[in-house]
């Protein structure tokens, strides 16, 4: 198996391609602060992912690895929130990428739950 056939890992990626085009649409002078906070949180989600993944060895590790995903997942949806209370004219966007986050958040979380219940090392 590889990661690649993860829902989370295709749900996450894909939100983090509409999201980092999506951040390009505020204001200049948001680019390179609230904007490039929500690259980053949103790569962070996928790319935790992945590397937890390459660690599925080790059951630690990988949970590890996929609680700091569900973390930056929620700070993924947080500044989501702020833009759209912020800039009126993203809010219907951002709205529905944030709505697809809290369903992802929620998918990671059940993931983690079977890892720490039926995952062996």
């Amino acid at each position: 198996m590889s990661y690649l056939k993860l829902d989370i890992y295709t749900i996450s990626f894909e939100l983090f391609i509409t999201t980092h085009r999506l951040t390009f649409k505020l204001p200049k002078y948001e680019l390179y602060e609230l904007g490039s906070q929500i690259r980053r949180a949103s790569d962070s989600v996928n790319s935790n992912i992945v590397e937890g993944y390459g660690r599925r060895i080790y059951k630690a590790d990988y949970l590890r690895f996929l609680t700091i995903s569900h973390g930056s997942c929620d700070e993924t949806t947080n500044h989501l929130r702020k833009v759209v209370r912020l800039y009126p004219e993203l809010a219907t966007e951002c709205q529905d990428v944030l709505e697809k986050y809290l369903l992802l958040g929620g998918k990671i979380h059940n993931y983690i739950e079977y890892v720490k219940n039926n995952w062996r090392t």
